[in-house]
């Protein structure tokens, strides 16, 4: 299996490489690599770049705006981006909910709303979690029933976990429209505007101080009918199919190599005992551990990559390279934070100075340490990941 990349994937990278040098302003990158919260404008302004180019939904069908790449192109897009401390996309409308309207929405839903996600019209988010149903997503509890006229659904119920819903002006929500049937069977999906009546938005603060994610309450919340996704009861098919569009580039190679780039200057400059950190034994064993299993899984990645381009289907090492990249991520928070010493431990409002004397990757290593903690958690935890590798692998 041949891993390198053919001359005209190299000229394609080159070519991603110039357009972000050339189109990404240096405030958005800068707010990255700092790890500083990015504003709904930053997001809009990252999405509306990528729109002009016409590389926003890189993964679509070329008739509904998308490029026609393929894996390796969209891996090699990803990877710069990461390395170019680019925003992520957010991932809401074209990840997830613009795959799913392709595959099972009808033809009026993707007129309607596939153009509105590339113009950003209309900002996304997932209605999936809810209490007592994280990683059991087919114990969802939230309620549709069609009322008197059979035009629309009444929604009853709370998401929680819903990522930027504060932004949003609509939401994909998995409802139980059939309480009988088994917990798979009987889930709806459905299109819900946000402004409609009945529904409310709480912010939930983490503990890095910051608000990404809230509950959102659906109070007799009416629904058009026209806003089901595919077949009634049959929610569980898109829910499964967006699932796999959720854990896109998973394993977060490139942000994993930048991190480790940043790790390394910051291991330079920061002193112990009169001599750069990176020259302590216990903290460059730990560095190169973490290098030597990135190393590893830019392989692995790069195999699979292969192997999707051949007409293959990664089966368990989506969930090898989830597990893998993840604690890959933290372990890098964590020994970046470890490196800011006492600085690390201050908690800073955003635009305040950072304690005399202190790196300036010290004002959010603690923050992003604490953030990225759920980072084994979301798009399937690690322990379901490990039950699948058993199930799939072992057979267990």
């Amino acid at each position: 299996m041949d891993l390198s990349f053919t001359p005209d994937e190299r000229a394609f990278r080159e070519e991603v490489r110039a357009f972000l040098r050339e189109k990404v302003p240096a405030e958005l990158t800068d707010k990255v690599r700092e790890g500083r919260h990015l504003s709904k404008a930053d997001h809009e302004r990252w999405h509306a770049i990528l729109n002009a180019r016409g590389w926003l939904a890189n993964h679509w069908p070329r008739e509904w705006g998308g490029t026609g790449w393929s894996a390796v192109q969209k891996f090699i897009f990803d990877n710069e981006c990461a390395l170019a401390h680019c925003p992520r996309t957010v991932p809401f409308g074209v990840n997830m909910l613009g795959p799913v309207l392709i595959k099972y929405g009808s033809e009026a839903q993707k007129r309607h709303w596939l153009p509105r996600i590339l113009s950003g019209e209309d900002w996304w988010c997932q209605g999936y979690s809810e209490p007592g149903a994280g990683s059991d997503l087919a114990s969802v509890k939230t309620t549709a029933v069609k009322d008197a006229t059979g035009e629309s659904y009444v929604v009853n119920g709370q998401k929680t976990w819903t990522t930027l819903g504060h932004h949003a002006d609509m939401i994909f929500c998995l409802v139980r429209t059939n309480k009988e049937a088994k917990k798979q069977e009987g889930i709806s999906f459905l299109l819900i505007d946000m402004a409609t009546p009945g529904v409310e938005v709480r912010p939930i603060i983490t503990l890095d101080g910051e608000h990404e994610v809230n509950e959102v309450f659906f109070t007799d919340v009416k629904v058009p009918v026209a806003n089901l996704v595919g077949e009634e009861h049959k929610g569980w098919t898109c829910a499964k199919f967006l699932l796999t569009y959720e854990r896109t580039n998973i394993a977060g190679v490139g942000f994993s190599v930048a991190a480790l780039e940043r790790l390394k200057s910051v291991a330079q400059r920061v002193k112990k005992n009169g001599r750069p950190l990176a020259d302590d034994p216990l903290f460059a064993a730990r560095m190169a551990h973490v290098e030597i299993e990135l190393e590893n899984m830019k392989t692995t990645n790069l195999r699979v990559i292969a192997a999707v381009a051949g007409g293959g289907a990664p089966g368990a090492e989506s969930s090898m390279l989830k597990i893998k990249g993840t604690v890959i991520r933290q372990e890098l928070n964590a020994l970046l934070r470890r490196a800011m010493g006492p600085h690390a431990l201050a908690f800073i409002e955003e635009g305040e100075a950072g304690p005399a004397g202190a790196q300036p990757e010290a004002l959010h290593a603690t923050p992003q340490y604490f953030n990225n903690r759920k980072l084994s958690i979301f798009g399937g935890s690690n322990e379901i990941q490990k039950n699948i590798i058993a199930k799939m692998i072992l057979g267990l």
